[in-house]
């Protein structure tokens, strides 16, 4: 049998241990700092969105209802917060937006990805279309929006790797 001390030493090393599994190592290789933050690496895990029901022709031919999109609104709000960048990777995750982006034309789902930007900033901005589009083409947050899908396209290669 091990003496007390031993014991003691043993006992802490695993509470310690405990603690550590408790609280979540950090992700080794992390691609960014950012995505380090839950409300930013997978941002709609728990969202239920049922993309069987989604309607792009309808869109088209009728618009959206931002309502329909508050989700995806408040969680690039909450982003924001953060960073441009956070912003733009929340936006680029967003599974209607993976959905329209693998399933229409570059330029439809430009329109579309144009179009839920614009209500974006202006429901938190106060942005009127043309102050929204100037916003859309500014250099931070094209900078932003860049560095946002090569984040997530690196992020995505590791995955397939590990998978």
């Amino acid at each position: 049998m091990a003496s007390p001390d031993k014991q003691q030493k043993r006992a802490q090393r695993a509470k310690t241990k405990a603690k550590q599994n408790r609280m979540g190592k950090p992700k080794a290789n992390l691609i960014h700092p950012v995505l380090a933050n839950p409300m930013i690496d997978e941002p709609f895990d728990d969202v239920e969105i049922d993309l069987s029901t989604f309607d792009f022709k309808d869109i088209e031919e009728n618009g959206f209802d931002p309502a329909h999109f508050d989700d995806l609104f408040q969680a690039m709000k909450a982003g924001e917060s953060i960073s441009l960048l956070a912003m733009c990777l929340v936006f680029l995750q967003y599974p209607v937006l993976e959905l329209v982006v693998a399933e229409e034309t570059e330029d439809a789902a430009t329109d579309f990805m144009m179009g839920l930007l614009i209500i974006y900033r202006g429901i938190f901005h106060d942005d009127d279309e043309d102050a929204a589009v100037k916003w859309i083409g500014s250099e931070a947050f094209q900078a932003a929006y860049n560095e946002a899908s090569l984040i997530l396209q690196k992020k995505t290669a590791r995955e397939r790797v590990r998978t």
